[in-house]
Order: structure tokens, then sequence, then C-alpha cells
């Protein structure tokens, strides 16, 4: 394993840094108070609009993905940028077109979706004209078991005939959400694997109706669009929005997933490397009982261990990226769960230390480690909660001495 930058990697890493330290880091302050001040705090910053612009300009757009779609970078390449991104996750992504739920969108489209769906949805996702939703979770199953999603989706003549209720769906709050990728079950008599199917549903469909907005830890996200409860009442689409066959929505759910958790880990390193500077430079310039607190033994265990845990993260996550790109994501099935596992934990005990360094200033919005921890937290539960992947991954290993 080779992880040394190559040079396409390179010229990237050069212009990514110096648009987050000429752009995006300046466009933080302006960018909540926008938000903050907005008479609707679903829709996206006005000024995300320029940064977006910006980053288009710089060559700096659609890095996540592969392929003739994306910048058809590997997972390798993308890997390094994503964890510059991850310094500023709210903004950053967004502003280079690599925010989820699009992300994982994107994919499902590039891979799955038809002709005639990728020319309708994914061209004008790629050129951020439009912005999506992801509706898969349910408030009333253990949505941590996908294959229990209630939402029925029945076949109906040359249409498709939807049923349920959904929540925490990603982007559906965003005003210029225009589409909805909906799971649900199209056979409940077949297989547990293949009971599921994907289907697009545009926002205007007669029947689908957006109950409320639901906050994370008191934050919409608004630049990723927020998540939405919706319900699906007679929601009816044509046959030919169906993304792939019947039955094959569970497996396309895992290949959307694979991607989604690792792009997840590279950008918690981000903000891993974010929270060290803001906690050094706090502890640097703070006297408390007489000497600074970078003299303190306890601060200094916590900056050392921080320091060893992001190396020993980055690594894992490097070979994941590795593995994703020589022997597919099936292959490296046991290192996205492993990075899935090691990585929001490790990455919410060092923002945690973060903020107790800077005292009630850590918890306060004039810094960005509240909203860091928000987002660090609820990967432990995003993409499968650390518990679903630890048995799996235990039951994996068990099997070797079986």
């Amino acid at each position: 394993m080779n992880f040394s930058y190559d040079a396409e990697t390179e010229r990237l890493r050069a212009e990514l840094l110096d648009f987050m330290d000429s752009s995006v880091y300046p466009a933080e302050p302006e960018f909540h108070h926008q938000l903050a001040t907005s008479e609707d705090p679903w829709t996206p910053p006005v000024i995300l609009k320029d940064l977006k612009a910006e980053a288009r300009k710089r060559g700096l757009w659609n890095l996540f993905l592969p392929g003739e779609h994306g910048a058809g970078l590997t997972n390798l390449q993308y890997a390094p940028l994503a964890e510059i991104t991850g310094r500023s996750p709210i903004i950053a992504p967004a502003a280079l077109n690599c925010a989820a739920p699009d992300t994982g969108n994107m994919e499902v489209l590039s891979m799955f979706g038809s002709a005639e769906q990728r020319q309708r949805w994914l061209r004008p996702l790629l050129d951020a004209e439009i912005r999506s939703a992801f509706a898969m979770t349910e408030p009333d199953t253990a949505s941590s078991d996908a294959r229990n999603v209630a939402t029925s989706i029945v076949r109906d003549g040359d249409s498709y005939v939807i049923n349920g209720r959904k929540w925490f769906t990603s982007g559906g709050m965003n005003p210029n959400c225009r589409i909805f990728i909906v799971m649900g079950r199209t056979d409940p008599d077949a297989d547990r694997h293949r009971q599921q199917s994907m289907i697009l549903v545009p926002r205007d469909t007669p029947g689908l109706t957006i109950r409320r907005g639901l906050t994370v830890y008191g934050y919409t996200d608004g630049a990723h669009g927020g998540h939405a409860e919706v319900v699906l009442d007679n929601v009816r689409v044509p046959a030919e929005n169906l993304i792939g066959e019947e039955g094959s929505g569970f497996a396309i759910a895992q290949a959307r997933l694979g991607p989604g958790r690792i792009h997840h880990c590279m950008r918690a390193i981000g903000m891993a490397e974010r929270a060290i500077e803001l906690m050094c430079r706090r502890a640097t310039a703070r006297v408390a009982f007489g000497k600074p607190l970078a003299e303190q033994g306890v601060i200094r265990d916590w900056i050392a261990d921080a320091r060893v845990t992001v190396e020993q993260l980055r690594l894992l996550v490097l070979k994941t990226a590795w593995l994703m790109d020589t022997v597919g994501n099936r292959g490296a099935h046991t290192e996205i769960q492993a990075i899935k596992i090691a990585v929001p934990t490790a990455v919410e005990r060092i923002i945690d230390r973060a903020v107790q360094v800077h005292g009630a200033a850590g918890v306060s919005q004039d810094f960005p480690l509240a909203e860091l921890y928000a987002n660090a937290r609820t990967l432990r539960i995003a993409d499968g909660p650390d518990e679903v992947h630890k048995n799996s991954l235990a039951r994996a290993e068990l099997r070797k001495y079986a």
C-alpha cells in the first residue's frame, strides 16, 4: 500500500487548501448569521451560491464521484480532499457539490439509474441546479435494519402507488429539493433482502406532504437541506420511476451507503484536525492558576492522545479507500465497518476535549466546536449505528474459528 499523494491529488489539495483559507473560513461567520436571521431556517444561505461559483471556477466540483459523471478520482485520491472539507463540514462539502444526501443520490443514479433518469435528475444534480432527498428511515420501524421498511410500493398498471411515513429524510426541507429517492416494500412475501425497492418521487407529486423539519441537536443542517418528516398518501408515479428492478432496493442501499460511510469518516478526520488546532491555540493563549493551559499535564495528555488517534484513524481510512479501489466495496466490507465504528467515536472524544479546553465558549456559537460535536455524535447513528456494525464485524471474525 502506497498512500503518497499523486500529482493530481497534490494539485487539488493545494487548490482546495487555498479555497478554504481565502473563501470558506472567512465566510463562516456570515454563513451562520444568514442562517440564524433567515425567515426560513431550511433555506441555504445566499453566500453559499458565491462559494459554489468560486469552487466550480477552480475545478473543485463533484470530487466525490468517480467515473465519467464526476471528477474521476479514486477513493484514495478523494480521501485527503474530503478530509480538508471536513474542517468546515457544513459549508465546504456543500460548496463543492460534495454534500449528502445529493452525493449518495447521484451515486445511485449513476450506478443504477436508466438513461432517462440520469438525463432528467442526475444531470441537474451534477450541475447543482436542483437538490434531492433520500427517504429510507421511518419513525415506526427499527431503521437500523433497512429490511424493516414498512412503506408500501404497489404496482398498479403502468404506475406504482406509494403509502408510508418517513422521517430524517435528508435534504427534504430544502426549497430547491425536486426529487425524492424513496425506499419501500414491493413484495412482502419475497426473501427479506428482496422485498425492498427504490423509486423516484418528484416533490410536487400529489400525496407527498412535508409534515415538519427535524433538527439535529437543535441544528437545522440548512446547508444540506435539513431533515424532513414526510407522509406519502396514495402517491402515484410512473412505473419507469423505479430504480433498477423490483427487489433490488436493499442491494442499492448497501451500494449507496458504502461510499457514504467512508466519505463521512474522511471528513470526520478533518473535523478532528480542526478541533486539535483550536484546542492547541486556546491552550497556548489562556492562563489558569498561574500558567498557560498548555503547561497543564492533563491538557498535554489530551493533545498527545488526539494526535496519535488521528494518525491511526487516517491510516485505517486510507487503507479502506485503497481496498475499495483495488478489490471493490465488497472486498473492503470489513474495513468499511471498522472505520465506521472507530472514527466517529474517537473524533467525538477529541472534539469533546477541545470543548472542555474552551470552557463555556466551547458550547457557544462563537466557535465551531459545538456544531462539530453534534455532527460527530450523529455519525454514530447515521448510515447504521455502531452496535449493528460491531455485531456484523464480530460475526465475520468468529466465522474464521467456527
